[in-house]
């Protein structure tokens, strides 16, 4: 006798889909309309059949299919006819299998990405070199077309986008002078703290000041600058373009003959340029603040003495130092920032990692050339 027949519904009181499982002859039955209601019920009746042969599909008595159990249903033919014959169908597949089949077809690396063997250390190596040359490539270019264009910029007040500059200094300038200065504030209070504790014991608490006064103008203002102009518009560049990018909008300027880089490379790399030493002006003066408000308060040196000591400890090119470094930091941050941006493409996850690494770039680029800069000026005793 044959094996009964096992039905498998998605509710007791839905009658409108049904599948049969024939354990005996391997043989699958389908009837009514699969919704996506009924993905559990169709799923146990595949592994049912799975598991007695899956030799045939009856689908005479089927109806319409939700997209998601016709996936369901087409990847089950495709594993069965995969481990053996294909399974004979009777009646009409559903219509969205010719949807789903040309997905897989027009994109057949998936499968073979799959089946790909893990690739040997210097394979990986070589495809990790050709992407950093690439990369290295893409910069090289993406700061030739831009030197290029601020040639032909300067030329003309107007393709220079005089209003355009202001904007952008005027966003990473003035709208960044509240954080900027209560972080430069508060590291030179926690710096001069820290001094006059481990001067105390020498009776050298005056040397508070000398300490406040050079690392803040000579370092510590041009460089908690830079890092948090590289975190909020560093961040800023990046995700602004990547998202003119991701909206076609960059392609649409090109389309009308205008030229990206003119629009929205170059003002924003001219407004940081000017904006951060401003910004840098800020943080020198608050950081000297603080560490005179510590020394009034903490070693009791009154404000006429403070202000001879500072007098006697900055030297001639003690303020410049800082200064010097402040362009030079605003144009690494804006070029990283906006060659970021312009590199996004396909999705928002992308936009989201470059604009990550624009951040970490930037701030990385900042470090390096700040010690590059402390190098030169031990030599030249600057």
């Amino acid at each position: 006798a044959d094996a009964p027949m096992l039905a498998f519904r998605a509710m007791p009181d839905v009658e409108r889909f049904e599948a049969g499982v024939d354990a005996a002859r391997g043989d699958l039955r389908l009837a009514g309309d699969c919704r996506a209601l009924d993905l559990e019920s169709l799923q146990r009746a595949l592994g049912e059949w799975r598991r007695a042969g899956a030799r045939s599909v009856d689908l005479t008595g089927a109806g319409q299919f939700d997209i998601g159990p016709a996936w369901l249903l087409q990847r089950a033919l495709d594993a069965a006819a995969a481990g053996g014959a294909a399974p004979a169908v009777t009646g009409t597949l559903p219509s969205h299998f010719s949807y789903l089949q040309e997905l897989v077809a027009n994109a057949p690396e998936s499968g073979l990405a799959a089946s790909e063997p893990e690739a040997s250390w210097l394979v990986q190596f070589g495809r990790s070199l050709q992407e950093r040359v690439a990369n290295w490539y893409e910069a090289l270019t993406f700061g030739g077309i831009l030197i290029t264009t601020a040639g032909l910029a300067w030329r003309s007040l107007k393709r220079l986008r005089i209003p355009s500059i202001v904007r952008h200094a005027y966003e990473t300038g003035y709208q960044a002078v509240p954080v900027v200065a209560v972080i430069a504030f508060l590291i030179s209070v926690i710096s001069a703290y820290i001094g006059a504790q481990q001067l105390r014991p020498y009776g050298a608490e005056i040397f508070t000041v000398d300490l406040v006064a050079l690392g803040v103008l000579r370092e510590l203002g041009v460089l908690l600058t830079a890092i948090m102009v590289a975190g909020r518009t560093g961040s800023a560049f990046a995700a602004e373009i990547g998202v003119m990018k991701l909206n076609d909008e960059v392609d649409a300027l090109e389309s009308m003959g205008v030229n990206p880089y003119e629009v929205l490379v170059l003002p924003r790399v001219l407004g940081l340029v000017i904006a951060l030493p401003l910004l840098t002006i800020v943080a020198d003066f608050m950081g000297l603040l603080g560490g005179g408000l510590l020394a009034r308060y903490l070693i009791d040196l009154p404000w006429p003495q403070f202000f001879q000591r500072l007098d006697e400890a900055i030297g001639p090119t003690t303020f410049w130092a800082g200064m010097v470094k402040a362009p030079v930091f605003g144009l690494l941050i804006g070029l990283v920032g906006t060659f970021r941006g312009l590199q996004v493409s396909g999705s928002s996850r992308e936009l989201g990692r470059l604009t990550t690494v624009a951040v970490v770039q930037s701030i990385f680029l900042v470090i390096f050339a700040d010690a590059l800069f402390a190098i030169f000026f031990l030599e030249i005793d600057f």
